[in-house]
């Protein structure tokens, strides 16, 4: 008789213990559920390999603008500039595809001439691919605070 109330006591504490773990842990997925990223603002390239020459963004409302950034800064030239499109949910990777505004880049110099560029979020990242002179990398910027 004691082993029978013995077992019906602990199956009872082992359920409420399971079944605050069950509250407790929906409690914190509230805490973390993922947000609408927010990318209008400044960027800046993450895995440039150097301090003083790299590339920088900036997304505007509907419009995103890139840039070759040298002399720490005090030279800029346009690589890109093309429409955005905001994500509107907060699922990763978000991936649109910019339109080339050629307006703007058909007398830059360094200016991307493709129609279209895939821009890639995904963990606080913004990423892309670059072509040069036969040579492909991926981008990948961090926004400024």
């Amino acid at each position: 008789m004691k082993k029978t109330i013995f077992i019906a006591l602990f199956v009872t504490v082992l359920t409420g213990l399971f079944a605050g773990c069950s509250s407790t842990s929906s409690g914190n997925s509230d805490k973390t559920s993922k947000q609408i990223p927010e990318l209008t603002g400044d960027w800046k390239q993450a895995n440039s390999k150097s301090s003083d020459t790299y590339q920088a963004a900036t997304i505007n409302n509907d419009t995103i603008e890139i840039y070759w950034v040298s002399d720490n800064g005090d030279t800029k030239s346009l690589y890109w500039a093309g429409s955005f499109t905001a994500p509107t949910t907060a699922d990763e990777p978000y991936t649109w595809d910019s339109e080339n505004a050629h307006s703007k880049t058909e007398n830059a110099m360094l200016a991307s001439s493709d129609d279209t560029k895939t821009m890639t979020y995904q963990d606080g990242v913004l990423s892309y691919e670059v072509s040069a002179l036969g040579t492909t990398t991926k981008v990948k910027l961090e926004k400024q605070k």
